[in-house]
């Protein structure tokens, strides 16, 4: 292990399409946090901000541009872009500056405004970029490869369309008690499969939408929490952060082909399955240990696709696990309790943070109807463009 720091505040800025700039929702979010850890701005050694490459020049310096928002008083701060992987990111660097000594308090904060309809490259011709190629190369926007993905999984596992709405269905009626979530009306397995096809098989109520909004996090030092007289705060014990490894095998987005393995063994895991093994031996701890998971349903394969990457079950039994009622509230490990991206949509920055956010409140046990009984433990996955690992590991 290398250390833990505390969660003294989690805020959020509802998530929609509000038609403002990101700095206003990631000021707002970090408002809302610093009261939640009762904290004044000024007392803030550090900000770091998960970066927007959509909001103008100011996007790409998210940590000072929420500084300056928020005033001038002298913190240090940084920067940082990965993807949908940059909150955790930004949680990693944050940990860092505290555990080397740098700042007591961090504030971290993302926050986006998303465009109207599924995301796109960025202008430009950029041949060494892998996310511009699948573009233009094949016209692979994002749902084309959520719908290959789930056309695989069907083949390999024998997964059905009905177990997709299943996992919709489940987040949307946790969306539903959500405040912060955009959409919070609860979806029947009929109403998925009426709806429009994207990408076969993938319907329109089968995949996120894209959305405004913010989250940010009040870390600290364990001793400082004590000297606040936090004697039990939420902490973070592992944030991980790894990259593929070679050769990988597995189709994994933005990449449009696999690594050749005729000379090279195979890896013993996919990506996805590497991030939540690097966090559960930096957590000392194993999916058995869990009591919730937040993780990335960019559709609703994907979903059933983290069930088995973070172990919570073999290879192919994913919905299985589903079906059992084993992920929804009261079962053996709830998934997406926050309703997920399924009542979100995407506002990359914040997301993963947002995740933590709701790991945060549940370990406190101050999630209200969405509340996990006797949670002690959570983990938060998803990924990143370009091979950015994202997990982080929190506990009570």
């Amino acid at each position: 292990m290398t250390g833990e720091v505390a969660v003294l505040g989690a805020g959020m800025h509802p998530w929609g399409k509000w038609g403002r700039g990101f700095v206003e929702y990631g000021v707002a979010a970090a408002r809302a946090a610093l009261a939640d850890a009762g904290l004044e701005w000024r007392d803030v050694g550090s900000v770091v901000g998960a970066d927007t490459v959509r909001g103008g020049y100011p996007g790409y310096v998210a940590g000072a541009t929420f500084a300056r928002a928020l005033g001038w008083q002298g913190a240090r701060v940084a920067s940082v872009y990965a993807a949908c992987a940059s909150g955790a990111q930004a949680v990693a660097a944050a940990r860092a500056q505290i555990l080397a000594g740098l700042a007591d308090v961090v504030l971290v904060v993302g926050a986006d405004a998303a465009p109207k309809g599924f995301f796109r490259p960025a202008g430009g011709d950029r041949p060494d970029d892998p996310d511009w190629l699948r573009f233009r190369v094949l016209g692979a926007t994002n749902p084309t490869y959520f719908g290959l993905y789930a056309r695989r999984r069907m083949a390999v596992h024998g997964d059905t369309v009905e177990d997709f709405a299943q996992v919709k269905v489940k987040n949307s009626a946790l969306g539903a008690l959500n405040p912060y979530a955009r959409y919070r009306k609860r979806v029947t397995a009929e109403e998925v499969a009426a709806s429009a096809v994207v990408a076969d098989p993938l319907r329109l109520l089968d995949i996120c939408a894209t959305s405004d909004g913010g989250a940010a996090l009040v870390l600290s030092s364990l001793e400082f929490a004590r000297r606040r007289g936090v004697t039990e705060p939420v902490r973070i014990r592992a944030v991980s952060t790894v990259t593929p490894t070679y050769p990988n095998t597995v189709l994994d987005l933005p990449d449009i082909a696999t690594d050749s393995a005729a000379a090279v063994e195979p890896a013993a895991e996919t990506f996805r399955a590497s991030i939540a093994r690097a966090a559960y031996e930096e957590a000392g701890l194993g999916p058995e240990d869990l009591s919730l998971a937040e993780v990335y349903d960019l559709s609703t394969a994907l979903e059933l696709q983290w069930y088995e990457d973070l172990g919570l079950c073999g290879q192919g039994e994913g919905a299985k696990l589903l079906r059992e009622g084993a992920t929804a509230p009261g079962g053996r490990i709830p998934v997406n309790m926050s309703g997920g991206l399924a009542s979100f949509g995407e506002a990359v920055p914040a997301q993963a943070i947002a995740q933590v956010c709701e790991l945060t409140w549940q370990l406190r046990g101050n999630s209200g109807d969405r509340q996990v009984e006797h949670a002690r433990a959570g983990i938060t996955a998803n990924q990143g463009l370009f091979g950015h690992g994202s997990a982080v590991i929190a506990v009570r």
